[in-house]
């Protein structure tokens, strides 16, 4: 049955009701394709790596290829502006610099808020950089002059190429904030990132689950993508004016129950005064559930290294591009 949320005696509940109604509209799914010069040509090694920098802000490397995830290069003491007059004070420093990033091949963004892509990224990214994010927020970066971009839908995706490197991002449903909160937030997206090996069939599966909250659509993620093998976690416990708005503790450890991930990484958490909800506070929930085995702890800077796994096929699974 669909849920119906309801507003007394405001405008707002109409609004809030054709932009629920509007994201729940079944849609066919769209197909990108972004070719990026260099890489070598040849088949890749099936080795790759995840480095974590803060906040949400990750260097994903796989042959060749650069992904740069929800840049905030901000230093400690630095404020960012959440909307509504909001401000948020940094409490941690990025384990490296916006200069000493290396070339940074497409960025995926989860959405546009400013601890996610603070205005040094805004100034000093290059405006051709490709970014793959949601409508909303690409049609914002298109005003300050970013002119590569990727505006998804839940369930589009973006199938990429570089040299003998290929990759398919696909977006996945994700929410900042319960109803009626979240139609004044920005629109949020997951990622999924299938990459594969072409000589041998290797294949690797990450999640990124973005700015969102637990909630009835992330369960069609498993059954459509049935074997994640790691899992980015977004936690934090973000409040805005008491409201929780990113994965507390408890709903971090619910998303490994609903997406069974091989392993989990949780980022995006103690590193803005608005995040309530410790990493020490994940750490107990996760040992609670007998889940420890599942999660792998990154300090700033530190890097997880993965292998691309052998070939393998599931019943109802779609095929890679």
């Amino acid at each position: 049955m669909k849920k119906r949320y309801w507003v007394a005696g405001s405008a707002l509940a109409a609004g809030v009701a054709g932009v629920w109604a509007l994201r729940q509209k079944p849609r066919h799914a769209q197909t990108f394709s972004l070719e990026l010069p260099g890489g070598t040509g040849i088949a890749d090694s099936g080795e790759g790596s995840v480095q974590f920098i803060g906040t949400a802000t990750t260097l994903i490397r796989y042959a060749g290829l650069t992904i740069l995830t929800d840049p905030n290069f901000l230093h400690r003491g630095e404020r960012v502006h959440i909307g509504y007059g909001m401000h948020a004070t940094r409490l941690t420093d990025p384990a490296i610099d916006f200069d000493s990033l290396p070339p940074v091949d497409f960025v995926l963004l989860s959405h546009l808020h400013e601890d996610h892509f603070d205005k040094l990224v805004q100034r000093r990214l290059s405006k051709n950089t490709p970014i793959l994010t949601t409508p909303s927020a690409a049609r914002a970066l298109r005003r300050m002059g970013f002119s590569s971009l990727f505006p998804l839908r839940t369930w589009d995706h973006v199938a990429v190429r570089k040299g003998g490197a290929s990759l398919r991002v696909t977006a996945v449903p994700g929410t900042h904030g319960p109803m009626p909160v979240s139609a004044m937030l920005p629109d949020v997206m997951g990622s999924l990132l299938d990459f594969r090996n072409g000589r041998d069939g290797g294949h690797y599966r990450m999640y990124i689950s973005g700015d969102t909250l637990i909630f009835r659509d992330l369960e069609e993620i498993p059954i459509r993508y049935p074997h994640i093998d790691l899992a980015l976690l977004h936690l934090g416990g973000t409040r805005v004016l008491g409201v929780l708005v990113t994965m507390d503790a408890q709903q971090g450890v619910e998303a490994l129950r609903i997406m069974r991930p091989d392993l989990a990484i949780p980022v995006h958490y103690d590193d803005y005064d608005i995040f309530q909800s410790p990493l020490e506070d994940f750490r107990h929930a996760v040992e609670r559930a007998g889940l420890q085995e599942k999660v792998r702890y990154l300090s700033r800077g530190e890097t997880y290294a993965f292998t691309l796994k052998g070939a393998r096929q599931t019943v109802g699974e779609r095929p890679l591009v």
